[in-house]
């Protein structure tokens, strides 16, 4: 077994069916896709027909193989019916449950009070939405304010008898996350005067809040001070949440941020919280400190054009930590991420360095397109590795295949034919040089589809030499 991951092996999601490991950065979307699709489409069959999967086979238990407990059982009017539609995440049957607890005289304990909250709050007094939907809605509409006054979570806060930080933490938290942000900072003056001390929550939610309830950059800066000031007033230890979201909110300071973001590294560093090149933290210092918002993808294009093999080693070591990786998006980006950090690799790095980015990143990571095989056979050449050109062949001899294909398929006008000749024989003429280690293998489609092509052009004799490699190279015609 591999303590890390083996850098020979397809990703996760490719290796349940290894005949339809993609080989291309189309396939490899199509495949994702496909996966996602078929994953999608039979959670929904499962729980839109539970009869057909009573039977539950696995030792421990698996919940997510089963059917997910939709439906209510509870219909009295009790605190158990709530506490039900809560963990179900039934906002409007929570709250019509709620008020028929307080209509009958029915106390409802602290604790499942501050339950419902967190679910209103957190749905925006809404029913949840599928996750799909929720981000495809992400991509089309800006972020704008979806909070409604005096929805469910306001009315059931103003009519509790006794209002703790929890209740504040919810209202405080669910404001902030829907685009309120004012009356997130008036709620928190609320708490205050009410002689009660934040948790790390509320002041998490305010700090990511800050630049959006004032306009100067000194102004948003000051704010943030004030807040983490309060922390310190209150003893409320900062986590690693409130670093991060200090360096978000100081991605939106100007000019500040240059001055106060190696200022935050150094806090979270004395008081030993977490270890900042496993988190995306450094990732925000990194893009701050350089003074613009680019992305990595940028970033290590930046270091191909001036050729900086140490700051893109860099960039790639903080890919590697935690869950950094996200940070490159969908998989054209890490298409063209890992290409450029490969053509880096190739100009600048010792050839057995690079052969062994080669297996590390190929094909788990991206697929080289012309630019970086191009660079690759240049530091081989450099490098006097040209034994190792057959392995290298292995890997993309597909798209002569293909190639080669698409000129016979169809016949074409003379001038055509003759140039599609020509190709043929230059690809013929790869196959017969071969300067160090073994010869590159002919496949019988390959000598076919040549054989055709010159036939075409009127080239009998060369058309004649491929047919006599068919005995020569043991390989049976089509």
């Amino acid at each position: 077994a591999f303590h890390h991951q083996n850098p020979t092996a397809y990703k996760y999601q490719f290796q349940d069916d290894p005949y339809l490991s993609p080989r291309s950065s189309t396939e490899f979307s199509l495949f994702l896709f496909a996966h996602e699709s078929g994953r999608s489409a039979a959670k929904y069959f499962i729980n839109n027909n539970p009869k057909f999967f009573t039977k539950d086979f696995a030792e421990p238990h698996i919940p997510c193989l089963m059917p997910e407990t939709v439906s209510l059982v509870l219909e009295e009017v009790s605190e158990e019916a709530l506490k039900e539609r809560i963990t179900l995440r039934k906002v409007k049957a929570s709250v019509d449950m709620y008020d028929q607890l307080l209509q009958a005289g029915t106390a409802v304990s602290i604790e499942t009070t501050h339950n419902l909250l967190d679910l209103i709050c957190l749905y925006c007094d809404r029913e949840p939405l599928d996750a799909r939907k929720i981000r495809f809605q992400q991509s089309l509409v800006s972020p704008k304010c979806t909070w409604e006054e005096n929805n469910n979570a306001e009315r059931l806060f103003n009519v509790l008898p006794e209002r703790d930080t929890r209740c504040y933490s919810a209202l405080i938290r669910g404001m902030a996350k829907h685009g309120a942000y004012e009356k997130a900072f008036s709620m928190y003056t609320g708490l205050l005067n009410e002689r009660l001390k934040a948790d790390i929550h509320i002041f998490n939610a305010l700090i990511i809040s800050a630049p959006n309830v004032r306009e100067k950059y000194t102004e948003r800066w000051e704010l943030i001070n004030e807040l983490l000031t309060h922390m310190k007033e209150q003893e409320v230890r900062p986590n690693l949440l409130t670093f991060n979201n200090v360096l978000q909110a100081l991605k939106r300071c100007g000019t500040v941020a240059k001055s106060k973001s190696l200022q935050t590294l150094y806090e979270m560093k004395a008081l030993g919280i977490g270890n900042y090149w496993n988190t995306h933290t450094h990732t925000h210092i990194v893009l701050l400190y350089k003074g613009s918002r680019r992305t990595l993808t940028t970033r290590i294009a930046v270091c191909l054009e001036s050729i900086d093999l140490e700051q893109g080693y860099k960039i790639q070591s903080l890919l590697e930590c935690g869950e950094n990786w996200r940070l490159l998006g969908a998989s054209f980006h890490q298409g063209i991420y890992y290409g450029t950090f490969f053509r880096l690799l190739c100009e600048r790095e010792h050839i057995d360095v690079v052969l062994k980015w080669y297996k590390k990143l190929i094909p788990t990571h991206f697929y080289p397109n012309s630019q970086g095989l191009g660079k690759l056979l240049q530091a081989l050449d450099a490098g006097n590795r040209l034994d190792l050109l057959p392995q290298i062949w292995q890997d993309k001899s597909h798209l002569v295949e293909e190639l080669l294909s698409l000129m016979t398929r169809d016949k074409h006008s003379p001038e055509v034919q003759e140039s599609f000749a020509a190709c043929a024989l230059d690809v013929k003429g790869v196959f017969e040089i071969v300067a160090h280690g073994p010869p590159l293998e002919w496949s019988p489609s390959s000598l076919k589809n040549i054989t055709s092509l010159l036939l075409r052009a009127n080239k009998t004799q060369q058309a004649w030499e491929v047919l006599q490699l068919f005995k020569s190279k043991n390989r049976i015609p089509p």
